[in-house]
C-alpha cells in the first residue's frame, strides 16, 4: 500500500523553526518528485517547495527563499522540509505529495498525498 506520512508539525513562536518529515512506504522515492504544499483556512492549497529525483530543488514562494530548505534522506526513504524564521502567515496544514519524476506547482498533478500536519506560528 502506497503511503506518505507527514510528521513534525506543531506550535512554534514567531521566528522559530520546524522540521517536517515526509516518510514514504509501499514505494521507493526514487523516480518520484516530492513536494510540500500548505493550506490555510479559507485559502487555496499552495506549493511551498519540491525536490526532483535528481535532488534538484524548487521553491514556489518568494517568501520561502532563504527560509525553507528541502532535501532527501534516501536511507530513510524520507523528504525533509526545514523551515526557519517562521511567521504567523506560515500557519497552515502542510502536506507532502508525490508524482512521477518532475516537480509541479499544480497540486492536481500529484498522485499521492499524506494526511497533513498542522503548523501553527503564534506567540
Amino acid at each position: 500500500q502506497v503511503q506518505l506520512v507527514e510528521s513534525g508539525g506543531g506550535l512554534v513562536q514567531p521566528g522559530g523553526s520546524l522540521r517536517l518529515s515526509c516518510a514514504a512506504s509501499g514505494f521507493a522515492l526514487r523516480y518520484y518528485a516530492i513536494a510540500w504544499f500548505r493550506q490555510a483556512p479559507g485559502k487555496e492549497r499552495e506549493g511551498v517547495s519540491c525536490i526532483h529525483d535528481s535532488d534538484v530543488s524548487t521553491y514556489y514562494r518568494d517568501s520561502a527563499t532563504g527560509r525553507v530548505t528541502i532535501f532527501r534522506d534516501r536511507s530513510k526513504n524520507t523528504v525533509i522540509l526545514e523551515m526557519n524564521s517562521l511567521e504567523p502567515e506560515d500557519t497552515a496544514v502542510y502536506y507532502c505529495a508525490g508524482k512521477y519524476w518532475v516537480c509541479s506547482s499544480n497540486p492536481s498533478e500529484y498522485d499521492y498525498w499524506g494526511q497533513g500536519t498542522q503548523v501553527t506560528v503564534s506567540s
